[in-house]
């Protein structure tokens, strides 16, 4: 996949019933519904953006920025587009976004069992500084840790 073929896009009102299936089609335990979507995108300082694949839906990532701080709330690229850059791109999205609405870190958790994830954000200059024993309920019963990774942004969005 090229540049040329990717495109993001915010996430609007209408693409709730898009983002629901994009999620359950990205994540075996997705529990994202139309109303969770709603609920989340009208939060104060929250945003969504979709990542296009020829035009077609690829990935999303939702987040929201409080104060000087942001969370990534979700960051998910269906299986046949992965290991193309499309989660980096969100990603880097999100982050010169977050930084254009004064945050100054970032925040995200992810299941501490997807090594694709952790890779990234650890190439992204984010850092592991929690661990959360049991948190991520896998559609087998199996549970997994959840780990929180961090960011800072003070002028870095740019140069990466």
């Amino acid at each position: 996949v090229t540049a040329t073929d990717l495109a993001l896009k915010p996430i609007g009102p209408f693409d709730l019933d898009l983002l629901v299936a994009l999620s359950k089609a990205c994540f075996d335990d997705s529990h994202l519904n139309r109303q969770a979507v709603a609920e989340i995108l009208a939060m104060p300082g929250a945003f969504g953006i979709l990542v296009l694949v020829e035009d077609a839906p690829g990935g999303f990532l939702l987040a929201r920025v409080a104060a000087d701080e942001c969370e990534i709330l979700s960051i998910g690229v269906r299986p046949s587009c992965r290991r193309r850059g499309l989660a980096r791109r969100l990603l880097r999205e999100a982050l010169a976004q977050a930084a254009a609405a004064g945050g100054r870190s970032v925040f995200l958790e992810v299941g501490e069992d997807n090594d694709g994830a952790r890779k990234l954000y650890l190439s992204e200059g984010f850092n592991q500084v929690g661990r959360r024993p049991e948190y991520y309920r896998r559609p087998c019963g199996e549970t997994v840790a959840g780990l929180v990774f961090r960011r800072e942004l003070t002028g870095c969005t740019e140069s990466r």
